[in-house]
């Protein structure tokens, strides 16, 4: 089964950006599509964007579209998440999760992101 790894996360304050990334271990990162979710302190979880395993599509939550990006390097076996122009309602937990047969085969444990003045 295959094993998520988010990293990356930091504070950063308003405007300014980061990368984080979601390693995959013991599968194939080429074969799922990965989504992204966060989750701030006392709210629900939010998705955030998809990168869909064939095609090279993604997808993105209207809150973040035209400020985040998804791309993944099969070889390394990541796919990363680029937050641009951050706000302070970015800030939260951030997951990544495996999708392949319409259910999620695995989550990685979060990465924190601060987004503070």
């Amino acid at each position: 089964q295959v094993q998520l790894v988010e990293s990356g996360g930091g504070s950063v304050q308003p405007g300014g950006s980061l990368r984080l990334s979601c390693a995959a271990s013991g599968g194939t990162i080429s074969s799922y599509t990965i989504d992204w979710f966060r989750q701030a302190p006392g709210k629900e979880r939010e998705y955030v964007g998809s990168d869909i395993r064939s095609g090279g599509l993604t997808a993105f939550a209207d809150s973040v579209k035209g400020r985040f990006t998804l791309s993944r390097d099969n070889a390394k076996n990541i796919v990363y998440l680029q937050m641009n122009r951050l706000k302070l309602e970015d800030t939260a937990t951030y997951y990544c999760a495996a999708e392949q047969t319409g259910t999620y085969e695995s989550w990685g444990q979060g990465t924190q992101v601060t987004v503070s003045t």
